[in-house]
C-alpha cells in the first residue's frame, strides 16, 4: 500500500475554517478528482460530513471516527487508523484527504505529499496542515498555476517524496 496525503494550504499551512475549505480553486478541485479517482480516500468523520454529496464517487471511501455507531452510505468506517490501514491491500493507493487531526496522524506513515500551495494568507483559519520537515521530505515536482478569472490566487501543485 502507498499512502499519499493530498491537501490545499495557504502560506501559513491553514487548510480550513469551520469545516470548509478556505479557497475555491476549480483547477485544484479537478486535479484532486483526477488524482484520487479510482483509488482509496481516507478521511476523518468531520471531513466526510463536510462533503456536499457524501461519499466521493469512483473511489473507495474510508472514514476514521471515534463514534463506533457512525455509518455512512458507500463508505467503510473504522475506529482506529491501524484498522483502516490494515483493510487496504498491498497494491492499493490510498489518499488521506483530511482533516487536520488525520493529517497529523498519517504524515508519519505517508510515502508522498501532494500539496496545492496557494499564494494567499487566510483571514481566519481553525485547521492547519503539519509543517513539512525538509529533513524528511524532498520536493520532486512543482507546477505553477497563475491567477485568472476563475482563480483569485496563484498556486503551485507540489509533490514531495519521503527521503
Amino acid at each position: 500500500m502507498t499512502l499519499t496525503l493530498i491537501v490545499a494550504t495557504e502560506k501559513n499551512h491553514a487548510i480550513g475554517y469551520q469545516g470548509k475549505l478556505l479557497y475555491w480553486l476549480p483547477d485544484d478541485l479537478k486535479n484532486f478528482k483526477a488524482t484520487t479517482s479510482g483509488h482509496t480516500v481516507l478521511m476523518g468523520r468531520k471531513t466526510f460530513q463536510s462533503l456536499p454529496k457524501g461519499a466521493l464517487p469512483n473511489r473507495r471511501n474510508i472514514i476514521l471516527t471515534r463514534d463506533k455507531a457512525f455509518r455512512a452510505d458507500n463508505a467503510e468506517c473504522f475506529t482506529t487508523l491501524e484498522a483502516a490501514l490494515a483493510s487496504c491491500t498491498a497494491s492499493e493507493q490510498v489518499f488521506c484527504i483530511g482533516g487536520e487531526q488525520l493529517y497529523r496522524q498519517t504524515i508519519h506513515y505517508a510515502d508522498q505529499l501532494i500539496v496545492t500551495e496557494i499564494e494567499a494568507v487566510a483571514n481566519r483559519a481553525d485547521a492547519h496542515f503539519p509543517k513539512i520537515d525538509n529533513e524528511l521530505w524532498i520536493e520532486t515536482r512543482r507546477v505553477f498555476h497563475a491567477k485568472d478569472e476563475k482563480h483569485p490566487y496563484s498556486f503551485y501543485f507540489v509533490t514531495y517524496a519521503r527521503k
